[in-house]
């Protein structure tokens, strides 16, 4: 391996001779895009070393926009300090830390309290004050002061609600003079379990510093954190697992903040059990209201599958109704890739179906004025948001045990799944099962109480079952089939 490294290192040199510019970084990427762009700009780009389908490269930096086909979401690539750092990156095999059949949906009472409580005017407001920095570049003053900002904001939050557990940090990067902002509240009977929200705070890219509002990419995300905190503190939320809301810094240049966070976390071993990435929530631009993101290699599947479970449960029907959809980046488009390269189970309901977000996100026009100062769309993500925080941390101030009893039981044995519904006045209208995909493989009508379903033929994997009563209710269930 050490003579592999020093060859690169000699190839890296060599590379010099042209790119002695700040112009040039090193970053990994998808091999598709690397030979993308090496056959459209040969001079701009060296590529280091090649595994599976991921690439270490030399690359000039203002060439990433051409890596995205038009579709602006992200750099395209994630920064390496160096070429050693680059082609280390392929070979860094992060085992998974947690297993998402220890994912249970218990919180019924007080997620359902909540859900009502989701303001749209606050979340305007918020995009605004964000998008009145007029750039939020991660070199800008402006962009290093709306970290701090934000900061004094949660803080402030903090204690108007007298919770002085909970401590918000800056984090100071290796790579960047804006910081990231940090928020812990902390676990009563877990604290070494983390679950973590996040979205990146800086906008605009290497051509568009100093004019970046940013309002949906991502003023918008930040907003439907900034929300939900207001919404778990309004609640008193003790949660038994520890959770924090993370604002990125310099994500734009190729998810600099996320991957120093993430990189340290795993390094000192610590356990995340579930990241969700919230990066642009207010353009309603598909026919579904969330598009999430099934790319294999930065996502995780079964983190989707339990995503596909929450919406199920809680928004299936009624008000708080939110229709979903699996899409794909192709890259490496935010940052949920830093943690799942780190072995952390991380997902990115985005939205829209990807291709069809935000058509001026890295222009000047991203402002909330083109969303029609309308933050209705970021509600259905803050409703998401207050769903996997509770869930996945749990509430510890109540016996879910005994409040929220299940109607539905489900057993797999002999690659069947045998099924009991218990309910005196309702009865079983069907039966779906969805793939990690959110694919549906299989669909019964006019089920029994009770019975046995043959899941033969479909492969071995996780999976959801959701069950719908006839008064429209789903019940789900997450299944492991060997």
């Amino acid at each position: 391996m050490r003579k592999f490294i020093q060859s690169i290192m000699l190839l890296a040199l060599s590379a010099q001779l042209f790119a002695q510019s700040s112009d040039w970084v090193y970053a990994t990427m998808t091999h598709e895009s690397a030979l993308s762009l090496q056959s459209s700009h040969p001079s701009g780009i060296v590529i280091l070393a090649t595994e599976g389908n991921v690439s270490a490269v030399q690359i000039q930096h203002q060439l990433a926009p051409s890596l995205k086909s038009g579709n602006l979401h992200g750099p395209g690539y994630i920064y390496r300090t160096d070429a050693q750092d680059a082609v280390q990156a392929l070979t860094k095999n992060a085992p998974k830390k947690f297993n998402i059949l220890d994912f249970t949906i218990t919180e019924d009472m007080f997620v359902n309290e909540v859900l009502g409580m989701v303001s749209q005017e606050n979340l305007g407001n918020t995009i605004l004050e964000l998008e009145n920095y007029g750039s939020r570049f991660h070199t800008t003053s402006s962009g290093r002061q709306a970290a701090l900002d934000l900061k004094e904001k949660w803080q402030e939050m903090a204690q108007a609600a007298n919770r002085e557990d909970i401590t918000v940090e800056l984090f100071q990067h290796q790579l960047t003079q804006q910081r990231s902002v940090i928020l812990t509240i902390p676990g009563t009977e877990v604290p070494n379990e983390i679950v973590v929200i996040g979205g990146h705070l800086d906008s605009g890219d290497w051509s568009l510093q100093t004019n970046a509002p940013g309002a949906d990419d991502n003023a918008s995300g930040i907003a439907t954190m900034t929300e939900t905190l207001r919404i778990l503190l309004a609640k008193n939320f003790h949660p038994k697992r520890t959770v924090q809301i993370m604002a990125y810094a310099a994500e734009e240049i190729g998810l600099v903040g996320s991957n120093e966070i993430a990189t340290q976390y795993n390094n000192q071993n610590k356990n995340v059990v579930a990241m969700a990435q919230f990066d642009m929530t207010n353009y309603n631009g598909s026919s579904v209201d969330v598009g999430l993101i099934n790319d294999a290699q930065f996502t995780s599947s079964e983190l989707n599958l339990f995503w596909v479970e929450l919406m199920e449960h809680y928004n299936s029907t009624g008000e708080h109704r939110i229709t979903y959809g699996t899409t794909a980046c192709g890259y490496g488009c935010s940052d949920h890739v830093s943690w799942t390269e780190n072995g952390y189970l991380a997902s990115f309901p985005f939205e829209s179906s990807f291709g069809e977000h935000n058509p001026f996100v890295h222009s000047e026009e991203d402002t909330f004025a083109a969303m029609n100062n309308d933050a209705s769309h970021s509600v259905k993500f803050v409703k998401l948001a207050l769903e996997f925080v509770i869930e996945i941390a749990k509430v510890s101030t109540m016996s879910t045990q005994e409040l929220n009893k299940t109607d539905i039981q489900i057993v797999v044995q002999n690659r069947d799944l045998i099924y009991q519904f218990n309910s005196s006045n309702k009865s079983l209208n069907s039966m779906a099962i969805y793939d990690s995909s959110a694919r549906n493989v299989l669909s019964k009508n006019q089920l029994n109480a009770s019975g046995r379903i043959s899941l033969q033929g479909i492969p071995s994997g996780y999976y959801i079952a959701v069950f719908k009563d006839n008064q429209g209710k789903s019940h789900s269930k997450k299944f492991l089939l060997k």
